[in-house]
């Protein structure tokens, strides 16, 4: 969850998660739908997918038991090398080097390097294995990756380092302002039908919001009656509401949202899996995109008022 997430986010989600799926074995055994609606918010699903399906390897026939070595763990769907040397470390105090985003920049300063070459990252595992001592594992891999988070940071904080010293960093580093997000447009629709049920269709399993329940969504409003005419949708009252802008890593994402009220619908909802009428307030709620929930949320929150 820590993963491109910050601490203060993380902590309810994880509470929640832990509660719901309390084993590997729990959390092996229950759908991919439950799994997503825990994560649903925390964002980047493919690491609830690879969560998911990492817990049914080891829950698997024959195994039951967590890996011991990284090796193994490198061959769990989502873990990579510094991830699985790090799950070692802390959980086992198995002598294994990382080379995750923090320590990488601590390495590199302290060691001069500037490239980001694959013979420049071979040196830099190298001196990871270098430094990893044989005892207290644990102890040295959360130090070395707190400092790179806490102090060696993209402007670094020389003066609180222990390693200033020794280190063949000037201390001056020259902070590049991030570039702007560039700005994607979609067209959200809230199909809903004479009860107030709303339409939800799953993504496809890959990409962004993998297998979660969206709106059906087209890229402009143009677009808008040759999606909802492959949906079988017909009549209805259009209402459009308040545009939501939601914050990708790489990427800005400007919705506009549409509702139709009180359509008909010819496909049959509930013969494929990848369609469903959501009641908002009564049924369990499937994993949804956080500003699809919010939209929904919003709209129950107006009609209450």
């Amino acid at each position: 969850m820590l993963q491109q997430t910050t601490v203060t986010t993380v902590i309810p989600y994880f509470h929640r998660f832990i509660a719901d799926f309390p084993t590997v074995q729990a959390l092996a055994q229950a759908s991919l739908d439950d799994v997503l609606a825990a994560w649903s918010g925390l964002g980047y699903y493919a690491r609830a997918r690879n969560l998911h399906a990492a817990a049914q390897w080891i829950a698997g026939p024959g195994r039951g038991e967590f890996p011991r070595t990284a090796s193994t763990w490198a061959t769990l769907p989502g873990v990579g090398p510094s991830t699985a040397a790090a799950i070692v470390a802390f959980a086992f105090d198995v002598r294994a080097p990382i080379l995750d985003a923090n320590v990488r920049r601590v390495l590199s300063r302290y060691h001069g390097l500037t490239g980001r070459d694959a013979a420049t990252l071979r040196r830099l595992w190298a001196y990871a294995e270098h430094h990893t001592p044989g005892t207290d594992v644990a102890t040295y891999t959360q130090a070395i990756m707190d400092l790179g988070a806490l102090v060696c940071r993209r402007t670094p904080d020389c003066h609180s380092c222990p390693l200033a010293g020794d280190c063949a960093h000037d201390g001056q580093t020259i902070t590049q302002p991030k570039p702007a997000r560039p700005e994607r447009h979609a067209v959200f629709a809230i199909i809903e039908d004479a009860e107030g049920a709303a339409l939800l269709v799953r993504r496809p399993p890959h990409g962004v919001w993998g297998g979660l329940w969206s709106l059906p969504e087209c890229a402009s409003l143009d677009e808008l009656p040759a999606t909802l005419r492959v949906l079988g949708v017909e009549g209805g009252a259009v209402a459009g509401l308040p545009p939501v802008r939601h914050l990708f890593t790489h990427f800005a994402l400007s919705i506009t949202p549409v509702r139709l009220r009180a359509v008909t619908i010819r496909t049959t909802v509930g013969e494929t899996r990848d369609m469903m009428w959501y009641k908002r307030g009564v049924q369990h709620r499937p994993g949804m995109p956080a500003p699809v929930r919010r939209l929904l949320d919003q709209l129950t929150k107006t009609e209450a008022s």
